[in-house]
């Protein structure tokens, strides 16, 4: 069966579209079929696997707004058994447009549902904010993968997601759970690093990944590119940490985790 993942966290540079396009392609190396869904306005999931997002015709503001078919605006991407459907700027315009709309809160989920089938796994890139863009995005998800960056202010905003989470299991999708949570700009020559993993785990148990994403200057540079790392350079340790994470992923799969409560 597909499954369909948000990565979220209404808090900016946190590296959710980083992990969106590196697990994305990782997982789609390893012979899963990958479909990425760009639901941040910025459109950086789509340029970060090479799509000119200024050039896209049809997008997923015209999935959700117009109401066109979801497969009129997919594209597949250079890399083997890795799609997605871009969005650009216009996606901004969405927010305020779905506000006055019949059953906002379910556009996407019913958009995924012609297409849901080709794919083994889905991720949905949200934008850094709470609104409808996003709440679309959670009622559209079957599971949430929570990257946190590992600086002070680590959990800032995480305990306001994860009630957002609650009343859309009350309300919307009441199988929502939590996917991961996985730490990304991890810098291991500081004390701070440690400390901040220590409290993620404490606060989070077992479903933080083992896998943690280091600051890496190839990670950085790789959506310049156009190219997910493990296609820009497969060596890095960048690479070799996604590589990981998508192996720590499959298995959490395989094993069927028991969803953490909220």
């Amino acid at each position: 069966m597909t499954k369909t993942v948000a990565i979220c966290n209404q808090k900016g540079g946190t590296g959710k579209t980083t992990t969106t396009v590196n697990l994305a392609s990782a997982l789609a190396a390893l012979g899963k079929k990958v479909l990425i869904v760009d639901m941040d306005p910025q459109g950086n999931s789509s340029s970060g696997v090479g799509v000119n997002k200024n050039e896209v015709k049809e997008s997923l503001y015209d999935v959700l707004i117009h109401r066109i078919g979801t497969a009129q605006a997919l594209i597949k991407t250079s890399y083997d058994n890795l799609d997605i459907i871009p969005c650009n700027i216009n996606l901004t315009g969405a927010e305020i447009e779905l506000v006055g709309v019949l059953s906002r809160e379910t556009r996407l989920k019913k958009a995924l549902e012609s297409i849901k089938n080709n794919y083994d796994f889905i991720f949905i890139d949200s934008p850094p904010s709470l609104g409808l863009l996003t709440l679309n995005t959670l009622v559209a998800a079957d599971s949430i993968l929570i990257p946190i960056q590992c600086e002070f202010y680590a959990l800032e905003g995480v305990s306001q997601l994860l009630n957002t989470i609650s009343l859309v299991k009350d309300g919307l999708n009441p199988e929502l759970h939590i996917e991961g949570v996985l730490m990304t700009m991890a810098d291991f020559r500081t004390n701070l690093t440690n400390e901040v993993i220590g409290e993620i785990k404490n606060y989070f148990k077992d479903k933080v990944y083992n896998s943690i994403i280091p600051r890496n200057i190839r990670l950085s540079e790789a959506p310049s590119f156009g190219k997910p790392i493990n296609f820009y350079d497969n060596a890095s340790i960048g690479a070799v940490k996604y590589k990981e994470l998508a192996e720590e992923f499959l298995i959490n799969n395989a094993a069927s985790k028991k969803p953490l409560s909220i």
